[in-house]
């Protein structure tokens, strides 16, 4: 008797199923949007738990959620003392908190798998480039290593000059343990200090007015700025420095001399802030309050006693922020050089814009240009949104719009309003934060539809602007 063939044919064996990528249909732009989440959300459960707070203290969910972001978005702003509210394990929760978010969940990960001698796919070295604003995927795991490591070694040094301030000050243990989470806060922007009234009792100590700031601007500079500029450093005949890099160093320099120049000429004679302080005195905090608000968040002055020239000027220099792929927030430096020069170019009537003889294509022009009315649109309306749900008459009309451009900003700077802020206005300035630190273009980016439209209309060139 013949058998007939079988009608399905058997496939063979079965082979063996594939991993399974725990998130493997999430664009970069999305898996950074959702780790900073879950980092929050883990972060307000740890500092909402009885060891993590000091005895007699307690702090409502939404205050832990706040703190938590603030601390993820390394922004600074606290609507609860964190020296005084927080035990030494609800401290390092904060401090494990800004490390994350200064470097980011996605480039600690790549850290960990290399650590662990796994294999880094091109999807994660997509999503590493994306976290630190690279463009080389072959060179990403190398990149996402040194990255690593530079950061942690110039926190090591900061915190060892540091403990010259903290040690004679708090004891060997303590000053060691201030030293070090200084040092991180600064590093990574975050702005947050275990003392009560910031660093105002260390206004004129020399040493940690120039550590602070200068640990403050290594981390703003960004990390691929700092590993070209040590690259060129070490052999100028091979490497260049990239037009990123040039920029970023140039506007840097500008911004920081404007902001000390200014803070200076505003203040001089303000007997609440300069004046009261000898010349060197006022030089130093001068330069302070210069560099802080490219969103590190440390004050030594009282804002809320600053004239309105001067919280005009901080503001101005909030909403700008730090360089791309740095711990900083803001808009970026530049993209708001490639604005300006744009609507100058335009002005001069000129058909490109160029810097450094490199022509900067239309893509660049309007993704800068998205990106700031997007952001100047956020702040709009969430400080109309503050305004409308303050039940507050202390707080005043520049204290919430300086407290809404700090938030976004993710500078941590505040005119002492943090702590009257409602729980409406709490909530607003937290997605203010999340948004402020993914930055506003990622975040529509990661959750839009793709235009699948294929019709691309003609253009009118009889619209009239202007």
């Amino acid at each position: 008797m013949t058998r007939l063939p079988p009608v399905f044919p058997s496939a063979g064996p079965a082979r063996p199923a594939r991993h399974r990528r725990p998130f493997p249909r999430l664009s970069p732009p999305q898996l950074i949007a959702l780790t900073f989440a879950a980092a929050i959300v883990v972060g307000a459960a740890l500092l909402s738990l009885p060891v993590s707070l000091e005895a007699g203290h307690s702090v409502t969910p939404l205050q832990a959620l706040f703190m938590a972001t603030s601390a993820v978005c390394v922004t600074g702003l606290a609507v609860v003392d964190p020296g005084g509210t927080f035990s030494t394990f609800g401290e390092v929760v904060l401090l494990l908190l800004i490390q994350v978010g200064g470097l980011g969940l996605v480039t600690l990960g790549t850290l960990f798998a290399l650590a662990l001698r796994r294999r880094v796919g091109v999807t994660d070295r997509i999503r590493a480039a994306q976290q630190v604003s690279a463009s080389d995927l072959g060179s990403v795991v190398t990149l996402v290593r040194r990255i690593v490591l530079s950061s942690l070694l110039i926190e090591a040094v900061g915190a060892l000059l540091l403990a010259a301030v903290f040690v004679p000050r708090e004891g060997l243990g303590r000053g060691l343990y201030y030293a070090v989470f200084h040092s991180v806060s600064a590093f990574n922007n975050a702005g947050f200090s275990l003392y009560a009234t910031g660093l105002t009792e260390f206004v004129q100590n020399p040493l940690l007015n120039v550590v602070v700031p200068l640990l403050v601007i290594l981390g703003g500079l960004g990390f691929l700025v700092q590993l070209n500029v040590l690259r060129f450093m070490q052999d100028r005949r091979r490497e260049r420095l990239t037009l990123n890099s040039r920029l970023s160093l140039t506007m840097t320099g500008a911004l920081l001399l404007v902001g000390t120049a200014g803070f200076a000429l505003a203040e001089w004679n303000n007997p609440a802030t300069l004046g009261a302080l000898s010349p060197g005195g006022k030089l130093m905090a001068a330069w302070f309050q210069g560099v802080t608000p490219r969103t590190a968040g440390f004050n030594t002055l009282d804002y809320g006693a600053m004239q309105f020239t001067t919280l005009f000027l901080t503001m101005l220099l909030m909403f700008i922020g730090a360089n791309p792929g740095s711990t900083g927030g803001g808009i970026k430096t530049t993209t708001f050089y490639v604005m300006m020069a744009s609507a100058w170019s335009m002005v001069r009537g000129r058909r490109d814009t160029t810097l450094f003889r490199r022509r900067i294509d239309t893509d660049t022009v309007l993704r800068a240009m998205t990106v700031g009315l997007l952001s100047l649109g956020l702040v709009n309306v969430t400080f109309l949104l503050m305004l409308a749900l303050n039940t507050n008459p202390d707080v005043k009309f520049v204290q919430l719009f300086f407290e809404t451009i700090s938030a976004f900003g993710t500078v941590g700077l505040s005119m002492n309003t943090t702590p009257l802020l409602n729980g409406p206005q709490e909530a607003l300035l937290i997605g203010l934060m999340f948004l402020g630190r993914i930055g506003p273009l990622t975040f529509a980016v990661a959750f839009n539809r793709p235009d699948s439209v294929r019709v691309r209309y003609p253009a009118d060139k009889e619209l009239l602007i202007g």
